[in-house]
């Protein structure tokens, strides 16, 4: 009766080969679980008579797959260059506020806003019956 192939695999190359197909089998299960594409570990055991004997050259290898890059969102200008601005949305006022004064600070001339005013809390009652 033939053993395992596993018993087998152990032999090659003092242990070491079962060492090495063990950690690329794992390089692809990680790279399997993080892009969900498939992957694939090959062994290869070329075997050959040699003076009576037999020769076994025990290989891995494997194919990790890869993730990609997230791509970058551009819009063309007319120009043939890239922008990050989209010519069919419209650009927004926007100016800064401080804190302290409530003032709107705008490019050329500043425009006094009431001042922002913290309304406190009130406690809310707890409706106990239920």
């Amino acid at each position: 009766m033939a053993k395992p192939i596993s018993e087998t695999l152990k032999m090659f190359q003092g242990g070491d080969f079962n060492i090495k197909a063990g950690e690329l089998f794992a390089s692809v299960l990680r790279g399997v679980e993080d892009t969900g594409k498939a992957g694939k570990l090959t062994i290869t055991l070329d075997v050959k008579q040699q003076n009576g004997a037999v020769s076994v050259l025990a290989k891995v290898t494997d194919k990790v797959p890869e993730k990609l890059p997230d791509a970058d969102l551009y819009w063309t200008t007319p120009d043939g260059n890239l922008t990050l601005r989209n010519p069919a949305q419209r650009d927004l006022d926007l100016r800064t506020v401080d804190q302290s004064t409530g003032e709107i600070r705008s490019v050329g001339n500043p425009v006094q806003a009431a001042p922002v005013q913290q309304v406190p809390q009130q406690p809310q009652a707890v409706n106990a019956a239920g």
